[in-house]
């Protein structure tokens, strides 16, 4: 009994603060999505209305809804797999006993991630600008025609999935370089004297003792990737076309462009539940390989 007085004192403000920061917004939020909650209602609550399921409603009967859940899958289904592989990538190549300078190497590939995502944004955006990026200029120099990278519909989001998984293949690379230093060498010494390859032993003991990191580094990074909204703002503002648009850029729009509050509640907790029900069928997914 002490002891569990003890733990839920030194518990308390971590709780505290997670209540008052953290659960009371949420739930406001929750309450603004059932409210036609506006402009007109934040200059005088009295034509503040509840309207229930209204505004999820309207979500889906709304093309650009549909639109940007569209680009944000593709965001996701392309994004995701790149940014897992870059990342497993470089862990193995700096886990590698070949591999110099190993501390050096980890601090230039994890410097993109502490970096601040829009002055680097601004950068990639001079960088793949149409008349004098520095993209285009190599492509010139190899004969090729120049691009738009950010005003064609075609190229502007692989433009901004290449910025992102250079920008956050860093951090996932942490994690598995410690779920690869965490693998008992041993394993790998009777593999060689088995006479594995490199190859065999990558798939049947590198990939095996990698399975519980692997899980925790997918399911972190598309949870971020469903919450794609600095890229589009700062390179492409949405366009062109509407094809940059994502869920998070529609809810900024419909919040702080519009000032439609309760439209733009309904669209995070469309948001929320979306992540939450891949974010399972993942998680049951991998148990059920694992069973395999």
């Amino acid at each position: 009994m002490s002891r569990a007085r003890t733990a839920w004192l030194f518990l308390t403000p971590a709780l505290l603060v997670l209540g008052v920061f953290f659960f009371v917004p949420v739930l406001g939020a929750l309450g603004l999505s059932l409210t036609d909650y506006d402009l007109y209602a934040l200059a005088d609550l009295r034509n503040l209305r509840f309207v229930g399921l209204h505004n999820y409603w309207e979500l889906l009967q709304r093309p650009l809804f549909w639109t940007a859940l569209g680009n944000t899958f593709y965001f996701v289904v392309v994004g995701v797999p790149l940014s897992i592989g870059a990342s497993l990538g470089t862990a193995l190549l700096l886990n590698s006993p070949l591999a110099r300078m190993k501390s050096f190497h980890r601090t230039v590939l994890f410097a993109p991630v502490v970096t601040t995502v829009v002055a680097v944004a601004v950068i990639w955006r001079y960088l793949f600008n149409t008349r004098y990026g520095l993209v285009n200029h190599a492509l010139a120099v190899l004969g090729l025609n120049p691009v738009d990278w950010l005003g064609d519909p075609h190229w502007a989001m692989p433009t901004i999935i290449a910025f992102a998984v250079w920008k956050n293949f860093g951090y996932n690379m942490i994690i598995l370089l410690a779920g690869l230093q965490a693998i008992a060498p041993e394993l790998y010494e009777a593999a060689r004297i088995d006479g594995a390859s490199r190859w065999r032993q990558f798939r049947h003991i590198t990939l095996p003792m990698l399975r519980p990191t692997m899980v925790l580094v997918m399911v972190l990074t598309v949870a971020g990737y469903f919450q794609l909204f600095a890229e589009p703002y700062v390179m492409t503002e949405g366009g062109p076309l509407q094809s940059t648009v994502s869920i998070l850029y529609l809810m900024y729009d419909d919040g702080f462009k519009w000032w439609n509050f309760g439209v733009a509640s309904a669209v995070a907790f469309a948001l929320f539940g979306i992540i939450l029900a891949v974010t399972v069928l993942l998680l049951r997914l991998t148990r059920r390989g694992a069973t395999a």
